[in-house]
């Protein structure tokens, strides 16, 4: 088999011929069909995150070692089983719920594997799509596609999950009476904008600094959009919501965003954050109270969540998200562009 992998940090991906995996047990291989290209991708990829204050985290501490198979985007046709797989059968096309733990632990036990601190992750702790073929532990996480195309299906496993997993951490009671503010426009500001309005949301105000982008935003059906890093740019998001903003959901997770994102919300609101771009913030502590807000985290989503989030999709209620359409030998041109903003939607490879 064929992959595109991160030999060594910071440099580009190497093209490298393997052994084809034979699985075992109750694994499946799958030949790859589409393979969609994120944001996280990027850190793996430069070896480090930014933690703020001079400190970096880097993706050894994390257990991350080269040669690494990125991709954790997946769609792919199921070629081969072990001996003790069932439920799939050769010929079929199935979306790679990533986000695997250990099976054991409390996290894994209540099904939030997401959130397991011995994952197994694909495209992260084990290879992924950046590859002709991806060997998936156990048929429960192939999902069917229900009846969109493996360019349209693969970024539902990180991009879709992540924006609905975050939906559900502002919770109905909120997304449904307040308008919202989504910073960051890109793939996942986009997904969550289809997802809102599926979920009947009262609708969203998109913050992001590049002007196509807040364009791509209000063609998606944002109700406003404004430049993230305007002075005042807390009064212009207040303005174009024409109401108290419940939550902010942040898909860039920066110094600056975090602070829109804050400031924004109403009292009583939620601040989501998603994104990993870096940095940290002062927060005063008798203004948390004071103003009942929450601060949270968001990490990606349950396979649970998987499955809610497809059966809306499979209702056709959520609108198409723009797919950027590449080959898997253009995978170090679409890292490239998607570090330097130039992606619109999702870049979504095929090998």
């Amino acid at each position: 088999m064929k992959s595109y992998d991160v030999v060594d940090f910071g440099a580009p991906l190497r093209p490298s011929e393997k052994p084809t995996p034979s699985p075992h047990g109750t694994e499946v291989l799958l030949r790859t069909l589409a393979a969609g290209v994120c944001h996280s991708d990027l850190h793996i990829w430069d070896g480090w995150y930014d933690l703020g204050g001079g400190k970096k985290l880097t993706v050894k501490d994390r257990g991350l070692v080269p040669p690494l198979t990125m991709g954790h985007e997946i769609v792919g046709e199921v070629v081969a089983l072990g001996p003790e797989a069932t439920g799939v059968k050769l010929g079929d096309k199935r979306l790679a719920h990533p986000w695997i733990g250990c099976g054991d632990c409390a996290a894994c036990r209540r099904g939030e594997e997401q959130l397991c601190a011995s994952p197994r992750f694909l495209g992260v702790q084990k290879p992924g799509g950046y590859a002709d073929h991806v060997l998936v532990p156990h048929p429960r996480y192939l999902l069917e596609l229900g009846g969109l195309s493996p360019a349209q299906a693969a970024p539902f496993a990180c991009s879709g999950i992540t924006a609905f997993g975050a939906l559900k951490r502002v919770g109905e009671a909120i997304f449904k009476e307040q308008p919202i503010l989504v910073i960051g426009a890109g793939g996942l500001g986009l997904m969550c904008l289809a997802l809102l309005k599926a979920l009947g949301g009262k609708g969203a105000v998109v913050a992001d600094i590049d002007p196509r982008k807040r364009e791509a935003a209000l063609a998606a059906g944002a109700i406003g959009a404004i430049d993230a890093g305007a002075a005042d740019a807390v009064r212009q998001a207040q303005a174009a919501a024409r109401a108290p903003i419940g939550a902010a959901i942040d898909f860039v997770g920066a110094s600056a965003t975090a602070k829109l994102g804050i400031d924004a919300i109403a009292k009583g609101g939620k601040y989501v954050i998603v994104g990993l771009f870096g940095g940290d913030i002062t927060l005063s502590l008798p203004l948390l109270p004071m103003r009942a807000i929450t601060v949270q985290g968001s990490y990606v989503g349950s396979l649970a969540e998987m499955r809610e989030l497809l059966a809306l999709v499979a209702t056709g209620k959520v609108p198409p998200v723009p797919v950027d359409h590449r080959r898997l030998d253009q995978a170090n041109a679409v890292l490239e562009e998607l570090k330097a903003g130039r992606i619109i939607g999702r870049a979504v490879m095929t090998p």
